[in-house]
C-alpha cells in the first residue's frame, strides 16, 4: 500500500481537524466503492472452478479423505465445500 501525504490533497481546515482527532498516526480511508471479493483478480474463478471439480468427484464416488489428499486441503474444508457446491446445485 502506498501513502499519500495528506498535506497535498486536503485543505488545510480538513487536515487540523482530523488531528485533532489522531494527530501524527496513520490512518486508513476505505474506498466508497468497495469491490467483492476476486474481482479484480482470477482468484475467484479459480476457487470456483476447483471447487466444482471438487463436488464432481465426490459426486462419482471418491471419499472426503481421498480428496483432501488429491487437493491438498483439510478434511473439514472439503466438507465445507461440498456443503456449499451441494448447496448451490439445489437452490
Amino acid at each position: 500500500m502506498s501513502y499519500i501525504k495528506a498535506d497535498q490533497v486536503l485543505p488545510k481546515e480538513l487536515i487540523e481537524a482530523i488531528q485533532h482527532y489522531i494527530d501524527g498516526k496513520s490512518i486508513y480511508i476505505p474506498t466508497k466503492h468497495k469491490q467483492a471479493w476476486g474481482n479484480g483478480t482470477s482468484s475467484k474463478a479459480f476457487f470456483q472452478e476447483r471447487n466444482q471439480r471438487i463436488y464432481d468427484a465426490w459426486l462419482s464416488g471418491a471419499s472426503q479423505k481421498e480428496l483432501s489428499l488429491r487437493f491438498a486441503l483439510s478434511q473439514k474444508s472439503i466438507q465445507r465445500i461440498l456443503r456449499q457446491q451441494n448447496k448451490q446445485e439445489h437452490s
